[in-house]
């Protein structure tokens, strides 16, 4: 694919380098009152939660901007064939990171399982400390103090979710073949239906959530299970979200006519990380549901 570097008609220059920029300050403020509200709020100070949610809403202002600049230094022609491989190495290592991100809670969920689980009940440990300890998984505790709970299976919330978001997979990977094809009403149909597909994705893990409260009293106090299942589910769920909102802004430049079948990076970084969530959902449906 050539480069994602120059606007029809126009050559970029061999590396751009942009004027001075006021986002990256504002966004530090705005993750300074995040962080600072954060920690008045989790200590019962009243005005800890409104200095969190102004941050957010900072910071989402200072972002909406950037990439809108960012957007148009692109469409602008300022991009070398240098920015656009610096882009697509960003995008990389920020999967990549991602990645690592989602690895330590499935060493978590690994190290509980197979090596604390098994340990606690050995003969020492069952004998001296927790005689009524069953060395199964899930379990309720060593001492017995988690409420009884019972795990969510793979049917059938999740089992639809996995088929949402693998249909997803296809019908993104259709609408970038129709892309670079340069059909693009087909293309803007495809990833129209990949966004739709993504929300209801959200709203099916929404009604799991409802369903693991209310009826199998699944909860994230619910021992380390309970703790490991919403810490993973929840943080895929907030991607999967990210993600929808990322290809619902591809979706509206797609509108105004921002890619060719030559000249769409923007479009490529969005399905990049949807498939990385695709794959991490994968691994959560066989080793939480499953195993």
């Amino acid at each position: 694919m050539s480069a994602s570097h120059s606007a029809p008609g126009k050559e970029a220059p061999y590396y751009y380098v942009p004027a001075d920029s006021p986002h990256p300050v504002r966004a530090s403020f705005s993750l300074l009152l995040v962080m600072l509200g954060a920690s008045a709020w989790i200590n019962d100070l009243t005005a800890g939660k409104w200095v969190f949610y102004a941050g957010i809403a900072g910071l989402l202002i200072v972002l909406f901007f950037w990439f809108g600049d960012a957007i148009r230094e692109g469409q602008s022609g300022l991009n070398s064939k240098r920015i656009d491989v610096s882009y697509r190495w960003s995008m990389s290592w920020f999967i990549f990171s991602e990645v690592m991100f989602f690895a330590a809670f499935f060493g978590a969920l690994w190290y509980t399982r197979v090596v604390t689980t098994p340990w606690l009940g050995d003969l020492d440990h069952s004998l001296l400390l927790w005689p009524d300890f069953a060395a199964v998984w899930p379990n309720l505790g060593p001492a017995g103090i988690v409420e009884e709970f019972q795990a969510m299976g793979p049917f059938w919330l999740p089992t639809i979710n996995t088929a949402l978001l693998l249909t997803s997979g296809v019908t993104l990977t259709i609408s970038h073949h129709a892309l670079r094809e340069n059909h693009r009403s087909k293309s803007i149909f495809w990833l129209f239906a990949t966004i739709v597909l993504g929300f209801i994705f959200v709203g099916c893990q929404a009604y799991e959530y409802l369903h693991a409260y209310r009826d199998l009293n699944l909860r994230f106090d619910s021992g380390v299970f309970g703790s490991l299942f919403y810490m993973l589910t929840g943080f895929h769920g907030f991607h999967v979200i990210l993600g929808a909102t990322i290809l619902t802004v591809i979706l509206f430049r797609m509108l105004k006519g921002h890619f060719t079948a030559d000249n769409h990076f923007g479009f490529e970084g969005a399905a990049w990380y949807w498939h990385f969530v695709d794959v991490v959902w994968l691994g959560l449906y066989l080793f939480v549901y499953w195993f």
